[in-house]
């Protein structure tokens, strides 16, 4: 067993928004001896997402909340490093899991997924955002050729996803929506979004219409409020919205909420659809857009944007710096 502590990132006793030191509490316990049918996972690498912001001060949501005084949890990547009776995975193999915010996890077998000899090269994809974007707009929204599409957030871990997904998908010309000419810059360069619309400039409804006058026929949102309002004024008849955060309520409210005025006359006419999405109804869309995602980086046809950082103490700080728009892509901590 390994001879150094376990440190655990628990959630503290502060609460609402904006982040702060005191929502997070950095424990040391003794490393967990695995038992019958169970591995210990030295964790190599964790994602933070926006999400967790939520997690952390709602209680009523459609995936568990985080408690206080307990461990955080999210996507990670680690390393068997002992394994109890009855276990078929070997010490050595690589996995990915749920228990990140850790050094050590505990995990039984079951709960682990196996990371294939071709995907090892890259493990970080593998915590991408993309299944959502994918799933949203594959099967919610029904990307298809010659679409208009617009994406909310574009600079964040899903938004530079789900820009290359709708071009994969056949759209025609795809917008989105940042907050930074720097950052418009490279989703233009390294992402090709055709047209990026500003949220501290002008009214978003004025430049989405001058952005694409022939209409919006697909809308990825990831921020809701002004955003949303907007895109939807700017869309087509028969238009599909998919619904996929609301990060104007992460940075400008109290992190449980996002409200947004939409025109009911307007969506009966243009005879919209607006849905949300949740993975929690397409749990197969992971494992499937795993495999479109590594094939897509191996051939040249999808790139990764990510940001890495250091240090298991870094993630309190990383996860306040991703909400505040610090990092483009996804944000990824090295343990």
């Amino acid at each position: 067993m390994p001879a150094e502590p376990n440190r655990e990132v628990h959630l503290g006793e502060a609460t609402g928004m904006p982040l702060t030191s005191e929502h997070f509490r950095v424990i040391t316990t003794a490393v967990p001896r695995p038992g019958t049918g169970e591995v210990l996972v030295r964790n190599r690498l964790m994602a933070v997402t926006a999400a967790m912001c939520t997690m952390m001060v709602a209680e009523e949501l459609p995936i568990p909340s985080y408690r206080r005084g307990s461990p955080l949890w999210g996507a990670a990547i680690g390393e068997v490093v002992a394994a109890g009776p009855a276990s078929d995975i070997e010490p050595g193999a690589l996995v990915k899991h749920g228990l990140g915010w850790r050094d050590y996890a505990l995990l039984k077998t079951t709960a682990v997924e196996s990371i294939e000899p071709t995907d090892a090269h890259a493990p970080g994809a593998l915590l991408s955002h993309g299944a959502p974007a994918w799933a949203a707009l594959r099967r919610v929204a029904r990307v298809g050729n010659g679409d208009t599409v617009f994406v909310s957030g574009a600079a964040g871990g899903l938004g530079t996803l789900a820009g290359q997904i709708a071009r994969h998908l056949g759209a025609k010309r795809v917008l989105g929506s940042t907050g930074s000419p720097e950052k418009a810059d490279r989703l233009r360069r390294e992402l090709g979004y055709d047209e990026l619309v500003m949220r501290n400039e002008t009214t978003v409804t004025n430049q989405l219409r001058l952005a694409a006058p022939e209409g919006l026929d697909v809308v990825c949102d990831t921020v809701g409020g002004e955003q949303l309002e907007a895109a939807v004024e700017n869309a087509n008849t028969g238009a599909r919205v998919a619904l996929l955060g609301a990060l104007s309520g992460q940075l400008g409210g109290d992190g449980l909420s996002a409200p947004t005025r939409l025109d009911s006359a307007l969506l009966i006419r243009r005879r919209m659809e607006i849905r949300g999405v949740s993975l929690r109804d397409h749990a197969d869309a992971e494992r499937e857009w795993t495999r479109v995602f590594v094939d897509g980086l191996t051939e040249g046809a999808f790139s990764f944007p990510h940001t890495r950082l250091y240090g298991l103490e870094r993630a309190p700080e990383a996860l306040r710096e991703l909400v505040a728009g610090e990092h483009m892509g996804t944000v990824l901590v090295e343990l």
